[in-house]
């Protein structure tokens, strides 16, 4: 299994310091600024970790879990935010974000998400099981 993961986000400066961080880790890392370029990434590229932001242009960042999530319940989908409140946390985990992060979010904390929904994957044999 590729370790591939999706950042959406239409902060330009957010993409950059999270492909950094995300390369810098050993990740494949793909990037949209908004929901769209997402889903026309997510057509050509099996991915199964993902950052998306909330607030974006178009189509929201709930909307698109909700999207990605019909289509691939395998998914590791966490929201980031730059805004956080209970009626934005329930509303996330009701579309099917796993995590929700209020920016600005330490690295250590993105890295470890990462690392532990890839153990996730392995351990659910989700690549001797051909669900990517």
């Amino acid at each position: 299994m590729e370790n591939k993961i999706l950042v959406v986000d239409d902060e330009e400066i957010i993409r950059e310091i999270l492909r950094e961080t995300f390369t810098g880790a050993g990740y494949d890392v793909f990037m949209a600024e908004s929901a769209e370029a997402a889903m026309d990434i997510l057509r050509e590229e099996s991915i199964l970790v993902m950052y998306l932001d909330l607030k974006l242009p178009g189509m929201d960042g709930t909307d698109l879990c909700a999207q990605i999530r019909f289509q691939n319940p395998i998914a590791i989908i966490f929201a980031l935010t730059g805004y956080s409140d209970l009626f934005g946390l329930l509303k996330c985990r009701k579309v099917g974000f796993d995590d929700f992060f209020t920016k600005p979010v330490s690295i250590e904390i993105l890295l470890e998400s990462a690392e532990q929904a890839f153990k996730r994957l392995e351990r659910w044999q989700v690549g001797e099981l051909n669900l990517i």
